[in-house]
């Protein structure tokens, strides 16, 4: 679509009482970030009340009809997903504003590759707005889902605010809370108007015309018009309603000694085969979906699934055919006399998910006029990179959505739950904690993805004998399940630290994931290294993590700027000051304009020198790396001498040691993006 172009979901699309709206974007320095927010408005263009304002703080709407999914892992990147269940939203909602915010003095004209993808029930794409004229705006409305009698229509908005998410905010009635922080020459703070930077092009010909709303003028002052900076919190004050977290301090067991063990839930320890071990997640994981709405709202909502009332089934009996199919689980969401119904098939214990039984669930499913088929394994699925070959028959008018689950993010999901973000009761809580104990448990099966595949050795001995060719699709293999390995290090890592974790993929977007990989196969065969990095959210910078197969050492790293005040001896002498609990083993090495590398060594040397650090020609310093090394494992699984626990390890110590350790620098925060609704 271009901007200002309109279009009917009707004619799209047969299932558009559930979307998913997607915003993307990438940054060549792989740091580029935002954060989504979704606006309810009445007929007047308003906000009904500061309810209806969506954003990191108020993340979902109690009715379902807004779900802020957030970001998952691209082939080149990340989106930022929204759920929106139109068959849920309320009658006098016209207007649906789907926006995103920078913070600090980024900008969106920094960004590469803006756009809004919006999908339909099915997970089909329906639509792609691509964006290319952002600039200074710190916020940015992508584009509106809007009613035009019985149906819903989208328009390509593509405006941008200077003032960030409160200018947008405040714009549409939302009572914004800024009084702790006061601009000394705009006092009114959040009260500023939103400026726009653009119009809207002329809209696609092929696509049906409606006035484009009215945008309020720019105004003057506020804080980009004033340049007065704030400082920034340690942490974005929660304005959502308070909701039950596990203690982070475990009470003292009653029992007599360590060989008492406590009765649990879900018992994992008798289970000895596969089929049991299937059987029981299986039935266990639905079960739960069915009794804690949040959990089992989250997991569905990414698959189209409405908010409503969940009935799960195991062992169902299916006709087809001769014989009749039993597919593991059957999920059920009823609303409002729809029923949203989805089939699904687990693994456990590593066991793939296998092509014909998947295909069978498809066909029944079309069939029936199902709407979806989950699998769930524990391997992690890739774009571009299918877990298995299905057949779609064009011919039939009902379209079933094949969506995959890994048991890693099943985990991720139930930790940021019960650890982080909360749900309704104690006995939810207690409901999901007994669920995670099960998961992590060693018989469950439930492990995520734990083998790098048949052509690991092949490929390691190939790169220490040197006989490993460019080309060799075994290669293309290993850097898949690097990359399986990576995305499931930032769920485990997310669900424990409960932020936004992911990896950072430094391409072009839309560009071919299967080329990407062959190039990066290629560069394996050619150095003998496998490479990557992972954004963590509110981290001083990206953490980078380096597996050198021919030396069999792990290297994890991570590059920070200078300071912009004092002295290149004071930066060293506050670095050094920061890492007082770091481990001596931690190299330390200065980057040097012009020539990269400058003096280094370890935390144990410079400690008592810190002036070792600067470059002897008075090089000008640009920042430091610091890393550690650690010996990588042998095995291609995930035993204690394999090399996916290796990997794990690697990455927990240098954050746990370092990385936690580093302030990070002031961000240059307009007040506006960070204010809050008073809810």
């Amino acid at each position: 679509m271009t901007k200002g172009a309109n279009v009917s979901l009707a004619t799209l699309s047969d299932d558009t009482g559930s979307v998913i709206v997607s915003l993307g974007w990438s940054s060549a320095a792989g740091d580029g970030d935002a954060d989504v927010s979704v606006l309810l408005l009445d007929a007047g263009g308003k906000a009904r009340s500061d309810a209806d304002f969506f954003f990191y703080n108020q993340p979902a709407a109690a009715d379902g009809s807004v779900q802020l999914l957030g970001k998952t892992p691209t082939a080149n990147g990340s989106e930022d997903r929204i759920s929106l269940d139109l068959t849920a939203m309320p009658a006098d909602v016209q207007q649906v504003i789907i926006a995103a915010s920078r913070y600090g003095d980024a900008r969106f004209g920094t960004l590469d590759d803006l756009q809004l993808t919006l999908a339909d029930g099915s997970g089909e794409s329906l639509l792609v707005f691509p964006i290319a004229d952002a600039g200074v705006e710190s916020a940015f409305i992508f584009g509106e889902l809007y009613r035009r009698g019985e149906e819903w229509k989208f328009r390509a908005v593509g405006q941008g605010y200077e003032t960030g998410l409160a200018g947008l905010a405040t714009d549409y009635g939302i009572d914004v809370d800024d009084a702790d922080e006061v601009d000394e020459e705009n006092p009114t703070g959040g009260e500023a108007a939103a400026a726009v930077t653009d119009a809207p092009e002329a809209p696609a010909a092929a696509l049906e015309q409606v006035p484009a709303p009215e945008v309020p003028a720019p105004a003057a002052g506020g804080p980009t018009a004033s340049g007065v900076e704030a400082p920034a919190p340690p942490k974005r004050p929660r304005t959502a309603k308070k909701k039950v977290t596990l203690p982070k301090a475990t009470r003292k067991s009653l029992a007599e000694n360590d060989a008492w063990r406590p009765s649990r839930l879900f018992p994992a320890s008798s289970l000895k085969s596969d089929h049991e071990r299937e059987t029981r997640a299986t039935s266990i994981l639905l079960s739960v979906m069915a009794q804690v709405p949040e959990f089992g709202r989250r997991l569905t909502a990414a698959f189209g699934a409405p908010a409503g009332r969940m009935e799960t089934f195991t062992e169902v009996s299916l006709p087809h055919g001769e014989t009749p199919k039993r597919p593991d689980g059957v999920i059920r969401v009823e609303r409002a006399g729809r029923l949203w119904t989805a089939l699904v098939e687990t693994k456990t214990n590593g066991n793939p998910l296998k092509s014909e039984q998947v295909q069978d669930y498809m066909d029944i499913a079309a069939r029936r006029g199902y709407e979806a088929v989950i699998t769930v394994s524990n391997d992690v699925a890739l774009e571009g990179s299918p877990l298995v070959d299905v057949k779609i028959d064009g011919r039939r008018k009902h379209k079933v959505a094949l969506w995959h689950l890994s048991w890693a993010e099943v985990t991720q999901q139930a930790q940021m739950l019960i650890r982080h973000e909360g749900v309704s009761t104690a006995a939810h809580a207690s409901l999901l904690e007994e669920f995670l104990h099960y998961l992590q448990h060693e018989n469950s099966g439930c492990h995520g993805f734990q083998n790098m595949g048949p052509a690991w050795v092949p490929v390691r001995n190939g790169i220490d004998e040197e006989i490993l060719c460019q080309g060799d699709q075994r290669a293309v293999q290993v850097v898949e399940s690097w990359e399986r390995l990576i995305r499931q290090v930032c769920l485990r890592l997310g669900g424990e630290l409960g932020q936004k974790v992911l990896p950072v993929q430094r391409a072009k977007r839309g560009s071919d994931p299967r080329s990407r990989r062959a190039d990066l196969a290629d560069q394996l065969c050619e150095d003998g290294r496998l490479h990557a990095e992972i954004r963590i959210d509110g981290s001083v910078g990206i953490l980078a993590i380096t597996a050198d197969l021919r030396t069999g050492k792990l290297r994890s790293s991570l590059e920070i700027p200078r300071s912009e005040q004092g002295t290149p001896l004071s930066w060293t002498k506050r670095l050094v000051r920061q890492l007082a609990e770091a481990p001596a083993d931690l190299h330390i090495e200065t980057l040097v304009e012009g020539r990269g590398s400058g003096p280094r060594g370890t935390l144990e040397k410079l400690r008592p020198e810190p002036g070792e650090l600067l470059p002897k020609d008075g090089g000008r310093i640009t920042g430091f790396r610091l890393s550690l090394f650690k010996s990588m494992g042998s095995s291609r699984g995930s035993a204690e001498s394999g090399f996916i626990r290796s990997v794990d390890a690697a990455v927990d110590r240098f954050h746990s040691a370092v990385v936690t350790q580093l302030e990070r620098p002031p961000a240059r925060r307009p007040q506006q993006d960070r204010a809050t609704a008073t809810v």
